[in-house]
């Protein structure tokens, strides 16, 4: 067969991390998949009318693309990040590379399925591309039932962790949502409601709300607001574990970039690879890290109603920051519930009752709608798709997804070293993950174009269980793969692996005590330089 010049590349998935993808591979004129009828991914399908981004606009954008008016310092609503990543991809003519409603239903390995694993699938010493498509999509198109095949030597799954597949809790026969008289909801459900559709569903009801991350709070404060007046109800949040919430990015008038994003701040947390010199370092610094959580815990105790609704957590914030699991407070959250729209009931297990839910100690709570802010199963969307074996291999016995350079419960890595010709973009999580798919892109198409190699399977294990290891022993939620507390070191080694300069701000200052953000990852002179495996 004559082989083909330019290997052929699926990018599945229209949100964040597959516009980033198009625009890094489009030297390869990659063909994107997205199954429904807009780009933009969680931020189009998976929001509420209230939604808004968690940080600051200039800290949410494109290396190469700038928010227009970055300046502003209101944080973006999710209708002004949809059209921003339309003016993105508008920008860089990606929407020729985009095939809209087009949605992967099947797949299949053209190679030898029985030797995954092995490194010599990737191609000869790490080659990104086998001489012969190795993967065959079969997709379906806008409302045919007609699965159509196109083959392709290499594959970028970004697909993501939200959305699509919603995470439901599961109870004994006899108390699930079945012998509840009322109406049961996910919030993925919700978000594709209007609002004149929220407002009669909600108005007058008794609502509760299963969960305490940023997606229930924020359904909370939505429901309160529809239930103001004479006729209202209130709202009851049902939470299993409290997590730190945050009312703005400032600590006693401080900066919250100062803690955590700088590399003075992150050189007290424990990195991959680091010597025993900076292990040792990092022991005798825990009482100084300790002491950052804390500050930032006395502020949260002092700003916030936490003690008086017994919301406060009982493990340190910095597990949540560790975790991504630091969530945004909407300005009126505590004020609706000073008025008595919004009420919180903490407990380990609850039920359905015909009524409503019932709690761990047997206390009834009458519910008219149930809602279910229990997130998402990202794994299960992978094993929908994936064949075997390789769907089997998508989670170690940890729980963790196990991927190399980590290109998002999560992970942004890139190469499973068991799933050849493959790439997962939009898995790993961190204070921004726009910025932490661009980059992973960025290193991604470096590897696809010959500028460096992959290390051998043994290599890359060693070092997703080096990462694995370290957020094990920062947080007790370590499975969500979060590496907010040691990623400048991570892109340090990505930047590294492509032969670009890892320190990349103008002056050792503002290496030491400024914020990183997507900016400082522009291409400059100093990059794509000599390689270190060259």
């Amino acid at each position: 067969m004559e082989k083909n010049l330019k290997p052929r590349i699926a990018i599945i998935g229209g949100g964040i991390s597959g516009l980033a993808s198009a625009k890094q591979l489009l030297p390869f004129e990659p063909v994107l998949f997205e199954a429904t009828d807009s780009i933009g991914g969680v931020w189009k399908h998976c929001a509420y009318r209230s939604t808004r981004l968690q940080t600051p606009r200039p800290d949410y954008e494109f290396s190469d693309y700038p928010w227009k008016n970055r300046a502003d310092p209101s944080f973006p609503t999710h209708t002004e990040i949809v059209d921003y990543l339309h003016d993105y991809a508008t920008t860089f003519d990606l929407w020729p590379l985009i095939r809209l409603r087009s949605k992967v239903v099947e797949m299949r390995y053209l190679g030898d399925s029985e030797k995954a694993g092995f490194t010599h699938l990737w191609g000869e010493d790490g080659r990104p591309f086998a001489d012969q498509p190795t993967w065959e999509l079969g997709v379906v198109t806008g409302d045919s039932h007609v699965i159509e095949w196109y083959k392709f030597e290499f594959v970028v799954m970004c697909i993501g962790k939200y959305g699509d597949t919603p995470k439901s809790p599961v109870f004994p026969k006899g108390k699930g949502q079945d012998v509840f008289k009322g109406k049961v909801m996910h919030a993925l459900d919700y978000c594709k409601l209007n609002e004149e559709e929220t407002t009669k569903l909600m108005k007058g009801k008794k609502v509760v709300v299963v969960g305490y991350k940023k997606s229930a709070i924020d359904l909370a404060t939505e429901c309160a607001q529809v239930n103001k007046g004479p006729d209202g109800q209130p709202c009851t949040m049902l939470i299993r574990t409290l997590h730190w919430t945050v009312p703005s990015y400032s600590i006693w008038g401080l900066p919250f970039s100062l803690f955590y994003s700088t590399r003075l701040s992150q050189f007290l947390h424990p990195r991959p690879n680091q010597g025993w010199l900076r292990t040792a370092l990092c022991q005798l610094s825990t009482p100084l890290r300790k002491g950052v959580s804390k500050f930032i815990e006395s502020y949260l105790t002092w700003k916030l109603p936490l003690n008086k609704y017994g919301l406060k957590p009982d493990h340190p914030f910095e597990e949540d920051y560790a975790s991504c699991q630091m969530a945004i407070l909407p300005e009126n959250f505590f004020s609706e519930a000073d008025e008595g729209r919004i009420k919180f009931e903490k407990t380990g297990k609850w039920w359905f009752w015909e009524g409503g839910v019932v709690l761990e100690d047997r206390r009834k709570l009458e519910a008219d709608i149930v809602f279910l802010a229990t997130g998402f199963d990202g794994k299960k969307k992978l094993r929908l798709v994936l064949p075997q074996p390789f769907s089997g291999v998508i989670e170690n016995s940890s729980g963790v997804m196990p991927l190399y350079r980590r290109v998002n419960k999560e992970f942004m890595g890139s190469i499973n070293p068991l799933i050849p010709h493959m790439a997962f973009v939009g898995y790993i999580e961190s204070v921004s993950n726009l910025h932490t798919a661009e980059l992973r892109c960025k290193w991604l198409a470096r590897l696809l174009e010959g500028r460096f190699k992959l290390p051998s399977v043994e290599e890359m294990f060693s070092q997703i269980g080096q990462e694995t290891e370290i957020m094990r022993k920062t947080t007790r939620f370590y499975r969500r793969h979060c590496i907010s507390t040691f990623s400048i070191n991570h892109s340090d080694e990505i930047c590294e692996e492509m032969g670009w300069n890892s320190w990349r701000k103008k002056s050792w200052l503002a290496e030491v005590f400024s914020a990183y953000n997507n900016q400082d990852y522009k291409e400059d002179d100093g990059d794509d330089g000599d390689h270190h495996d060259e």
